[in-house]
């Protein structure tokens, strides 16, 4: 007999050993490893419950170092005694921890361990656990690999000249798992001066837009062909679109995106080589296994208001895409 879902939070600790992720478990008193975990308390959102266990369990104070977009969702069983399972859904983080951070472990765990991905596989063998270590790992290997894509283009002006773009480099933004990726022109003076994406009045639009397509923004990733801002809001030449092509594409295949959604004339002629929006957008097209849709750019419906009707009917088209492909809860 199961009893009532309960709901639980916890925290996989990892730190960076030669670029390679080497993670954290509590030995339990059964003799099991674990993770620090526990129940959600009324009040506490999932993450806030997350950084208590962490620390109540392993002295570590993670408030600074939980990954903002990373989440893993399980449900597993345990005893609750008389014949009786309790059934817990729990919802695992990510937080790095630099090389000396010292572990405390509570009076419910008799040490602790810093395990590579593989020797904890072959500890852990089987059980929940290993789901969520194989998806943190993989999570984990993406972000090293989106870092150094990103350190590699940040570094683009220094390499090229003339260089007439700005020398502010403004990241793509949302999980390195997302199963939807949008991709813009490029950033304008708001993005420029936060190195954020998609932060002005377009990207205010372009939110309200992912909304109503039955997603959240920050379940998705959002970037640019060119991810300088092109002075006084022009559009990137196409030399300036060469020199980034193949980040953009490094992006694209680091995220593994099942839907990437073009916005504008730029991303659509650099990606599929369509010359013309127009009579295309609120479509869908596939390449090399991959599933793109194509919009009008938001700016478009901020510049001109009655391009608004337009965009709204992409997004509609794009809601019954994601639904038909079961991406709501991506």
């Amino acid at each position: 007999m199961v009893t009532t879902l309960q709901h639980d939070a916890g925290m996989l600790v990892y730190k960076m050993n030669k670029s390679v992720p080497v993670f954290l478990f509590l030995k339990r008193r059964e003799g099991w490893l674990d993770i620090t975990k526990g129940h959600i308390k009324n009040g506490e959102g999932k993450a806030e419950a997350a950084l208590r266990e962490a620390l109540e369990e392993s002295g570590l104070n993670l408030a600074g170092s939980i990954d903002r977009y990373f989440r893993c969702s399980t449900v597993y069983e345990i005893d609750a005694g008389k014949g009786k399972k309790e059934e817990k859904e729990l919802t695992v983080f990510i937080a790095e921890v630099g090389s000396a951070a010292k572990v405390i472990i509570s009076n419910e765990h008799t040490g602790y361990a810093w395990m590579s991905y593989r020797d904890a596989l072959d500890a852990i063998k089987s059980g929940w656990q290993i789901g969520v270590l194989q998806c943190a790992y993989e999570y984990i290997m993406r972000k090293a690999r989106m870092s150094e894509l990103n350190a590699e283009y940040s570094s683009l002006p220094s390499s090229i000249s003339p260089w007439n773009l700005s020398r502010v480099f403004v990241p793509g933004e949302g999980p390195l798992n997302a199963k939807v990726m949008f991709v813009g022109q490029a950033p304008g003076a708001q993005e420029d001066a936060e190195r954020r994406p998609f932060i002005g009045r377009s990207g205010q639009l372009l939110s309200a837009l992912i909304r109503s397509s039955g997603l959240k923004r920050e379940d998705t990733y959002i970037t640019s062909v060119v991810q300088f801002f092109p002075p006084k809001n022009r559009i990137p030449t196409d030399k300036e679109i060469s020199a980034c092509r193949s980040f953009l594409h490094r992006q694209i295949d680091i995220i593994k995106p099942r839907l990437v959604v073009l916005l504008g004339a730029v991303a659509a002629k650099e990606v599929l080589g369509i010359k013309s929006i127009s009579s295309v957008h609120g479509t869908m097209l596939e390449k090399d296994g991959v599933s793109y849709f194509l919009s009008l750019h938001p700016a478009a419906a901020v510049r001109i208001k009655s391009n608004m009707p337009k965009i709204e009917e992409d997004f509609r088209n794009l809601g019954k895409q994601i639904s038909s492909m079961g991406l709501q809860d991506a």
